[in-house]
């Protein structure tokens, strides 16, 4: 009697004749309706993510083709990924029967949690549009921004990049870059150099200058036609201080820089000019 039993009711749920089977039976036909659909929205991710790539390559090219600054490049391209997505993602809730007041409720409360949380972020994706729009600097400009120095890279919609003369990559948020002192040491065709060389208290200072003008007449890089600064700087404790400054181009600052470093030792050294160390003259008085 109790096997007839249970090999009814195990029949019962197969055919659906019980609460349990009635259950199962509509989530497996709700399933099966649904399928369809969701394959549907399926393709229409992947297709989404193909012509996400094929759209990113053509901008890409065209951006490259086209006359904008290379430092625009990368929050462009951030830009209009992150639209890209956003547009795929609607059209797939959509398809899977999500209406559309839905899933503006929930952009719109989303984009609320997430400006709240992010507003660091959000502050940085305003600073790049700021950054943009100032043109303070643009790609392959040597510059200095809140006391961090390198050559800058890209723009990005969060970040701008930097590369240090050492090699090393520097990430600065968008946020302190539009707020920060910049230095951009690429902004203009020509660039002063200065220079402070020290001599000797018993060495002749009309010497000395002459030999700074010898130095600096015979350097193609210097402009000549610009005007040059010999002038003593200061009486130091040890040494007679004389401030130089002449032009150059942009270019040419760092090899000018130390290029004249070395002329100048070489010059002193073969008219006799002691660019003395620090010392420190003592006085012996006798008891009497």
């Amino acid at each position: 009697m109790n096997e007839i039993t249970v090999s009814e009711e195990i029949s019962s749920v197969v055919n659906g004749k019980t609460p349990f089977g009635d259950f199962f039976g509509h989530l497996l036909d709700k399933i099966v309706e649904f399928l369809p659909t969701l394959l549907f929205a399926l393709v229409i991710y992947l297709v989404g993510c193909f012509l996400n790539k094929i759209v990113m390559k053509l901008i890409t090219k065209g951006l490259d083709k086209g006359h904008l600054d290379d430092t625009v490049h990368g929050f462009i391209k951030s830009l209009v990924s992150i639209v890209l997505w956003i547009f795929v993602i609607i059209i797939v809730l959509t398809i899977l029967g999500i209406p559309m007041n839905s899933i503006v409720a929930a952009v719109s409360s989303a984009g609320i949690a997430i400006g709240l949380s992010m507003k660091d972020s959000l502050s940085n994706v305003a600073g790049g549009i700021l950054v943009l729009v100032g043109k303070q600097f643009k790609a392959g400009d040597y510059v200095s921004i809140d006391g961090t120095s390198g050559t800058v890279n890209e723009i990005t919609i969060l970040y701008t990049k930097m590369t240090s003369s050492d090699n090393k990559s520097i990430y600065i948020p968008n946020g302190i870059v539009s707020n920060a002192v910049i230095i951009n040491y690429n902004a203009e065709k020509i660039r002063r150099v200065d220079w402070v060389f020290s001599i000797s208290y018993q060495n002749d200072i009309k010497e000395a200058k002459n030999a700074i003008k010898e130095v600096i007449a015979n350097n193609s890089l210097i402009l000549q036609d610009k005007e040059q600064f010999i002038y003593v700087k200061a009486l130091a404790a040890s040494s007679v201080d004389i401030e130089v400054r002449v032009w150059t181009e942009n270019a040419n600052y760092t090899e000018v820089y130390y290029s004249m470093l070395e002329d100048i030792k070489e010059a002193f050294d073969m008219h006799g000019i002691v660019i003395p160390y620090n010392q420190l003259d003592i006085h012996m008085v006798e008891d009497k």
